[in-house]
């Protein structure tokens, strides 16, 4: 431990932690006033366009039992008429969508031609340890001649420019996401573009008939920055990222920037008929949080009802007004334009949001159409009932900032990550109870499993934490039971923070499964 504790050193992060996590507030004023997001917002230099002129893109779509991607670099034209250099999956950001149904498994080749080492992980996959992304599992890019970085680690399987995940999709029909996963270096991976959706589908979620074709939507919700020149804005110690992690010390605690981007498009607009859609709505920030709501210029707010989460299909409809969601949830949601009067606006607003990052995006009702889509009473009746008498065990996590070596970080029951130590053991099947705590915002997410949320402060859980997830978000100050089987595969998978500058620094631990 003492290598990674020394690297961290170099970090220059002092004693600041507190004033950016809590925005300079004591630590009782804080939790109480619920400060929107953990982080600090990087501002823009380049002029910014306005909100609902770009049209929203859909990214392509990739299917199949064998698949291709290449990693490399392009320059594209996020800000209209400026180009601005990404790191993506196939040449876009975001990557391609792959479409693919349960049961049937997915090899997935990936060739590293970017410059540094990549690691790709499917979120909310059930995968196979060899195949689940582990921060070491590096694909070294061509000529790379870096010792490497991060404490040894002897069962770490590195691969020179292609490897082959294979993703078996014996689990619920649902929006996965897949996304770099290197260690030390996921948050500015994804920040410059290494992200995509993979949408698993089923017979069972076919015939529900509910919104789909050009009535179905994935979007991927990511706030960003842009320097003068263009080029994304971001703190990293070191802009090549090979070798020194880390981010300068006002964004210790998450990277929010003040461009919001929907499927790659700043702040889109999307013409749609007077019927209902099929949003699988994913947030691939690094550290913003959002509160979503749908509401007309004329003030009116349609009902975002919810039918899925990050695993899939919920039993029932839940009916919001608006909807709460962190760094890699996803939800499932129906909205109806129905009741819209042609010619009208619906917009997209993040609650959480202030100045330019309150917008996220509108649609634009356009005609009128018949709607033969439904959403019915019951959605699914494969979701897993785990009873807590079940549970062979329960165990407690806390999220906070510590001390690692001379500087600061993100720990898990008070310890930084280490791969070669392992921080959980658990038996296949085993059934536990998880309790979790935070010091701020923490969107805790477990690789392989979905659990299911028991309570929230002792209290019932919310409206928002139905169904089946694998991404669970903390709030400042609170604490959040969930219940597992653990179940799949055996082998070496992770649980973390999924505020990707706490996930860098430290806030990821081991979980064994025999």
């Amino acid at each position: 431990m003492r290598d990674r504790m020394s690297r961290r050193q170099v970090l220059g992060i002092g004693g600041a932690l507190g004033v950016v996590a809590l925005g300079g507030l004591s630590s009782a004023a804080a939790l109480s006033r619920r400060p929107a997001s953990t982080g600090a917002v990087l501002r823009s230099a380049v002029p910014l366009p306005p909100a609902f002129q770009v049209p929203l893109p859909l990214p392509p779509v990739l299917s199949g039992a064998e698949i291709e991607i290449v990693q490399r670099e392009v320059t594209a034209e996020i800000l209209p008429g400026v180009p601005t250099r990404l790191w993506t999956y196939g040449g876009t950001f975001p990557g391609p969508t792959i479409e693919s149904r349960r049961g049937h498994a997915v090899t997935v080749a990936h060739r590293n031609e970017l410059p540094v080492p990549t690691v790709v992980h499917l979120h909310g996959g059930r995968t196979p340890a060899e195949s689940d992304g582990y921060p070491t599992d590096l694909v070294l890019p061509a000529g790379w001649g870096h010792a490497g970085h991060g404490m040894h680690d002897p069962r770490a399987v590195t691969s020179e420019v292609t490897r082959s995940y294979t993703f078996p999709l014996d689990q619920r029909a649902t929006m996965l996401w897949y996304h770099d996963h290197r260690m030390d270096f996921t948050a500015p991976a994804i920040w410059r573009g290494l992200a995509g959706m993979h949408i698993v589908r089923d017979a069972s979620e076919e015939s529900l008939e509910l919104p789909s074709g050009v009535r179905e939507l994935p979007l991927m919700i990511a706030d960003r920055a842009f320097a003068a020149d263009g080029s994304l804005a971001y703190p990293s110690i070191d802009t090549t990222l090979q070798m020194h992690p880390g981010v300068q010390e006002p964004y210790i605690a998450g990277v929010l920037g003040d461009v919001i981007l929907v499927n790659g498009a700043p702040w889109p607009v999307h013409e749609v008929d007077g019927a209902r859609y099929r949003l699988r709505i994913l947030n691939a920030s690094n550290a913003r949080h959002y509160d979503l709501e749908a509401v007309l210029d004329d003030g009116r707010r349609l009902d975002l009802v919810q039918i899925g989460a990050d695993q899939g299909l919920l039993r029932a409809p839940v009916i919001h007004r608006n909807l709460p969601i962190a760094p890699a949830e996803r939800y499932d949601v129906i909205l109806d334009f129905g009741q819209v009067p042609v010619g009208s606006r619906v917009r997209i607003v993040n609650r959480m949001g202030s100045g330019r990052a309150r917008d996220v995006m509108a649609f634009s009702v356009v005609r009128k159409a018949a709607d033969g889509s439904r959403i019915p009473e019951v959605l699914s009746d494969d979701l897993p009932v785990w009873q807590q008498s079940e549970a062979l065990r329960v165990r407690d996590f806390s999220f906070r900032a510590g001390r690692m070596g001379n500087g600061h970080g993100w720990l898990i029951g008070g310890q930084p990550f280490a791969p070669d130590r392992t921080d959980v053991t658990t038996r296949l099947g085993d059934v536990e109870i998880w309790r979790l705590v935070a010091d701020v915002h923490h969107p805790v997410h477990l690789h392989l499993v979905g659990f299911q949320v028991l309570s929230r402060g002792g209290r019932a859980p919310l409206p928002h934490d139905a169904g089946l997830k694998d991404t669970v978000s903390l709030r400042p100050g609170e604490s959040v039971e969930i219940i597992t089987r653990f179940d799949g595969y055996r082998g070496r998978y992770l649980f973390h923070c999924h505020n990707a500058e706490h996930e860098d620094m430290g806030m990821m631990a081991n979980l064994e499964i025999t």
